[in-house]
């Protein structure tokens, strides 16, 4: 027998425990176009934040019962927030300027994507990504 989820089912947000979830939230407002939807305030000082087309959200929080994962050192190929941008190289530029820093060079992959990956100020994983072909999801 397959079960058949229900149409309303949808990936609500993912969350990360980092150190300074306070100071993230504003740089990722101020230079990834997130937008605060909810703060919970101390101890977690948990922030939702949500993308600029509105349609997928992280939660960013610092819980001290969980260590929280040496992001910096962690390979972005374990884990690593992608967005989408219509140009890599000028937005990479831009993150860069802001504080970000660089994990190697824009690239190209086989399937025609154009590909960057960078580090927040506090070493978490971000990638850039403009599609060949658009993928399932918002435009």
């Amino acid at each position: 027998m397959e079960y058949v989820l229900p149409p309303d089912m949808r990936i609500e947000h993912a969350a990360f425990n980092v150190a300074e979830p306070v100071a993230m939230a504003h740089w990722y407002t101020k230079h990834l176009q997130m937008r605060v939807v909810r703060i919970s305030g101390p101890p977690w000082h948990a922030h939702f934040l949500a993308d600029a087309a509105n349609q997928s959200m992280i939660e960013i929080y610092y819980n001290s019962k969980a260590p929280v994962p040496p992001y910096a050192t962690m390979d972005p190929l374990v884990l690593h927030l992608a967005f989408a941008v219509d140009d890599v190289p000028a937005t990479r530029a831009r993150l860069i300027q802001a504080g970000a820093t660089a994990e190697g060079e824009v690239d190209t992959n086989p399937l025609g994507d154009n590909l960057a990956m960078l580090r927040d100020p506090w070493g978490f994983a971000i990638q850039l990504v403009k599609r060949a072909t658009p993928m399932p999801g918002p435009k």
